[in-house]
């Protein structure tokens, strides 16, 4: 079974999709151009929350062990100013991004951090820190884009390993299933599996085999299937993408109510 990807690929990637993103806003003819997919934000309103949040988590991170984000932190975030013309702003968005990877690489990636997601699969530390990083900055790439008008799939790397990383993070959880119990599939076109669990004891995530063309689906076990590329299959669980980009089997009502369900833990 394939392994999740190692702390020094997660800093690369994230190093890698941040110099993407500012690729694209070096480029954008507008920093006031809309972002089709973060109902009313700007261009400039996604830089100001994508290094605000390199520089949130960096303060997380360098804190160590917390039962809630540091209070420095959150009052520098809520008075995040940030600089008005396109050359300062990228720089100010490259510096974000190297205080969050020097914040990481001192931690190392077994040291204990506050994360929003205490009760899920994914880790509370700085390695489940910087894998989630990669996914925020991968997807609002995307983003940014999209504003543009010449949105790119996400690289396999990244899309890959994003998958699982948002099933752990986001759909885990110990709060109970509040409709009859189901299995959410997802298969990726590249090969990997997995399956999303969903009853009175809550949410939890398994790798699986990839379905073959000699074994099928295993219908009777999964409510619905959900097939498409890693790079879709990502941009569909963020909500940039509908379901009918994709190709589904089973009931695929039972997609709306994942998306509705909102756990009582995380």
């Amino acid at each position: 079974m394939e392994k999740t990807l190692e702390f020094p690929d997660l800093l690369r990637l994230i190093d890698e999709r941040s110099t993407a993103f500012r690729a694209v806003v070096a480029a954008a003819p507008r920093l006031d151009a809309a972002v089709p997919s973060c109902p009313g934000w700007t261009l400039f309103d996604l830089v100001k929350h994508l290094g605000g949040g390199d520089r949130f988590w960096a303060a997380i991170v360098g804190a160590g062990p917390a039962d809630a984000p540091p209070a420095e932190a959150v009052a520098a975030r809520a008075a995040l100013e940030v600089p008005q013309e396109r050359e300062a702003l990228l720089a100010w968005l490259d510096a974000s991004t190297q205080l969050l990877l020097g914040a990481l690489r001192a931690a190392g990636p077994e040291s204990g951090c506050w994360t929003w997601w205490p009760a899920s699969q994914s880790p509370q530390t700085a390695g489940g820190t910087a894998r989630h990083r990669v996914q925020e900055t991968a997807v609002h790439t995307y983003d940014a884009q999209l504003a543009g008008g010449v949105p790119e799939p996400l690289p396999l790397e990244p899309a890959l390993d994003g998958v699982e990383e948002f099933l752990f993070t986001v759909c885990a959880a110990p709060s109970a299933w509040p409709h009859k119990p189901t299995a959410f599939d997802f298969h990726a076109a590249e090969g990997r599996s997995w399956r999303l669990t969903v009853d009175g004891d809550g949410a939890r995530v398994t790798r699986i085999p990839a379905p073959t063309a000699a074994t099928g689906e295993d219908s009777d076990a999964a409510g619905a299937a959900v097939h498409g590329t890693a790079s879709e299959l990502v941009l569909y669980l963020y909500d940039r993408i509908q379901a009918d980009s994709l190709h589904v089997d089973g009931d695929a009502g039972l997609l709306d109510l994942l998306r509705a369900w909102e756990p009582e833990e995380k």
